[in-house]
């Protein structure tokens, strides 16, 4: 995955653990990374007091000259914070100790409060008489953290320890089983993943949302505030800030995000029909009965937010696709660097430059041997231009092979838009960056592997469903939980939620969008949205939906560009100068332009389009219809 902070966002990095693939949860990490999220906390407090003061208002209304100052010198200043930022973050990530740590944590918190004077200061210079870039520009400034703080410094203050409080709750969160033995979340997604007993997974399920109870009134104080700092901005709300991220209204934005699910809802309530009925055979009907949302614990996942863990309940038979990628690489003896290679010729037959000597140099592609590191993959470009790196532990097998070109998809965004101005660097909205890289990751098919010679014969399509079922309910199955999550939050922020509902309204949406309940009654003492990591520390959510539209929007048009005929789950653009000449226009824009421009340089569309996933999954939408034609489907 991209680093969240990626430029022109100005995000708060976060250090999310989220896999590009299952999403997993930030806390995994969190045995590593526990003091260094105290310290960013408490840094980014001091930060928001600190930005209390920001620079005093022009004497006269401005003019255009005065914003375009601002402006020049926000890009230079904050230009230089997030290189220290970036370079601090790198030596911490590679070097964990308490000291680089420290460092970490104030060039994080510099940049931080830097951001949020500026972004202040950004709503004195508008104007619709400026240029659209300046336009932008400052637009770009107000919503650049997912939060803003009030002006009054003690509620500053009191925002900044309880985002601190709510993190270090979440980040020490273990539940303590009856036999004595305490379990960590990281436990407890292993067990999640393997353990087919229902009482077992009841009893973890349960165990992990008694962390969350002791958050739920910090949590209501938190949107007071936050909403307070949102309307310094001018927004309604938290929420409205939010959508207003996406170049169109607010509300418009909540109807797009509405409009792309209903696109995909057939494909999904056909799986989730298939997966319940499967689910019904080995577990019981008493258990997982017809008619009725599944269970919350039986889909192999704490939230039931990919069910991929349990594809060997509900996979088809003799559905063996002939090969395994990772028996492969181990018989070709490819080592980290030649993994890393194999990326990089990927971009290089579309007609891309090489990576630069300096990323080989000093990315991090192994996990030494003397020290501590975070391991989980990640994306950097540590000045704006040339400083591309990658950070991953890899090991050599098909899941980093297909992680290895995603996160080159990072690198490769970043070096096209590197000649933007600093506020323009950046995706063109938060869906793209991640959108981009499972793209990439879209076309390691079986003609793909045979073409770089690691496989010799291409298996015939019948061998096909297995892996699109497997593909399906890690994909398909994230898109209502992808979208639900912020559904809720800008409910609760709006007040349409209120705080005596916020655990009923959590269900109501869950049952809505998913299919999927909870397995025992819960009650407004419950604080089940809080067992998510991306409540507690603020993180917007929507990203990853739209990621998962766009990757299957952007193969489908590059897929055309390069005249690939066949179905689309076959389709690689390796090799392809022309669908790599369509990409590239589209990733030097950047931010520079509405998402929309950036969306039709590239597909011919200027809208969002999710049924190209119904396209890539034909062949498994009729799988599925056969498979569902004599059960009762829906809940």
């Amino acid at each position: 995955m991209l680093r969240p902070m990626h430029r022109g966002r100005l995000l708060l990095r976060v250090l999310e653990s989220e896999s590009s693939v299952q999403h997993s949860d930030r806390s995994q990490c969190a045995s590593r990374r526990g003091i260094r999220l105290n310290l960013l906390m408490r840094m980014a407090a001091i930060a928001l007091v600190a930005a209390g003061c920001s620079t005093a208002p022009p004497a006269e209304s401005p003019t255009a000259a005065d914003a375009e100052a601002f402006v020049a010198r926000a890009e230079e200043r904050l230009a230089k914070l997030w290189e220290r930022a970036e370079r601090a973050a790198w030596v911490q990530a590679n070097f964990i100790t308490e000291d680089t740590q420290v460092i970490a944590a104030e060039a994080q918190a510099a940049l931080i409060g830097a951001t949020r004077e500026l972004a202040t200061e950004a709503t004195r210079y508008e104007s619709p008489d400026l240029s659209p870039v300046l336009q932008r520009k400052l637009h770009l400034l107000k919503i650049s953290l997912p939060l803003a703080a009030p002006d009054d410094l003690r509620l500053q203050a009191e925002l900044s320890e309880i985002l601190a409080e709510m993190e270090s709750t979440y980040g020490r969160g273990k539940y303590c089983r009856a036999d004595g033995e305490c379990l960590d979340l990281t436990r407890m997604g292993l067990i999640f993943a393997e353990s087919r007993d229902p009482e077992e997974l009841l009893d973890l399920w349960q165990g992990w949302r008694t962390v969350s109870p002791p958050m739920r009134p910090s949590y209501q104080r938190f949107v007071e505030i936050a909403n307070a700092g949102a309307a310094n901005l001018g927004f309604a709300d938290l929420g409205e800030l939010w959508r207003s991220a996406y170049d169109m209204p607010p509300d418009a934005f909540a109807a797009e995000v509405e409009r792309l699910w209903t696109q995909v809802r057939p494909l999904y309530r056909a799986l989730h029909c298939h997966v319940r009925a499967r689910l019904a055979e080995y577990y019981g009907e008493a258990l997982v009965p017809t008619g009725q949302p599944i269970p919350a614990h039986l889909l192999g996942n704490m939230w039931s937010q990919t069910w991929g863990n349990v594809y060997e309940l509900v996979g088809p038979e003799d559905a063996d696709p002939g090969f395994d990628l990772s028996e492969l690489l181990e018989a070709k003896g490819i080592d980290d660097q030649e993994m890393v290679r194999y990326g990089e010729r990927f971009f290089s037959s579309l007609g891309f430059a090489p990576l630069p000597d300096t990323f080989w140099r000093r990315s991090l592609f192994l996990k030494p041997r003397d020290r501590e590191v975070v391991c989980h993959a990640s994306a950097w470009n540590l000045d704006g231009r040339d400083d591309l790196r990658i950070k991953m532990c890899i090991q050599i097998n098909d899941e980093d092979f297909s992680t290895v070109h995603h996160e080159l998809g990072h690198n490769y965004y970043q070096r096209a838009y590197n000649a933007q101005s600093p506020l323009f660097q950046g995706s063109a909205h938060d869906g793209f960056h991640e959108g981009i890289g499972d793209t990439i990751a879209l076309s390691i098919t079986p003609e793909y592997l045979r073409d770089i010679g690691l496989l010799d014969e291409v298996p015939p399509p019948d061998r096909d469903l297995g892996l699109l079922l497997r593909m399906a309910l890690d994909k398909v199955a994230f898109l209502p939980f992808g979208l639900l999550v912020d559904q809720w939050r800008w409910q609760v922020f709006s007040g349409d939620v209120e705080p005596g509902a916020y655990n009923a309204g959590w269900w109501q949406l869950r049952e809505r969008y998913q299919g999927v309940r909870s397995p025992v009654p819960r009650s407004e003492a419950d604080f089940d949205p809080g067992a998510k990591y991306h409540v507690p520390a603020n993180v917007p959510y929507t990203r990853y939906f739209l990621s998962y539209i766009l990757q299957f929007q952007f193969h489908r048009a590059l897929c055309e560009a390069a005249g690939v005929k066949g179905p689309l789950h076959r389709c690689s653009i390796y090799g392809s100068a022309a669908a790599g000449e369509r990409l590239a226009q589209m990733l030097e824009m950047g931010l520079s332009r509405p998402w929309p421009d950036a969306l039709e340089t590239l597909t011919g569309q200027r809208a969002m389009d999710a049924t190209a996933i119904i396209d890539y999954f034909e062949p498994l939408m009729v799988w599925l219809a056969e498979q569902n034609q004599d059960r009762s489907c829906g809940w």
